[in-house]
């Protein structure tokens, strides 16, 4: 099979959507990306409340208050900057999440041996679009 068709095979697989930098980001992928790297600290709802929380030394952020505790705005920069690792959390050391060197804005890459997306750039954009999309309006 020619590398051109074993890229299209790749590319058309269900549920693999993969950002291209160019696209608009898109809270869809985005939830994809959270489900896979996010779901298990800030649990199912994002508030918090995953099925690691309990084991963690400081409680997972509750996800669906950021535009509440930033004023009622969102600070999409201030976000992609805490899920990219150039911004420190509190309780997670420099690098948030701990697998936060494939959140960098380096090259895409998925991690070895699952069917994880495809992380990269645009991937950490769709992260950031699916978050806002979750903000409490009470």
């Amino acid at each position: 099979m020619t590398l051109l068709r074993l890229a299209i095979l790749f590319l058309s697989l269900p549920g693999l959507a993969i950002a291209q930098e160019d696209d608009a980001p898109s809270p869809e992928r985005g939830r994809a990306v959270y489900d896979v790297f996010c779901q298990s600290c800030h649990g199912t709802g994002a508030r918090g409340d995953g099925d690691f929380a309990d084991l963690l030394s400081v409680q997972p952020a509750d996800l669906t208050a950021i535009a509440e505790r930033n004023g009622g705005a969102f600070p999409a920069e201030a976000v992609q900057q805490t899920i990219d690792g150039r911004a420190e959390v509190r309780g997670h050391g420099v690098i948030m999440p701990v697998f936060g060197p494939l959140f960098d804005r380096g090259p895409a890459r998925r991690p070895i041996g699952t069917g994880a997306p495809v992380v990269n750039k645009g991937s950490v954009a769709d992260l950031v679009a699916f978050i806002e999309t979750i903000q409490r309006t009470e």
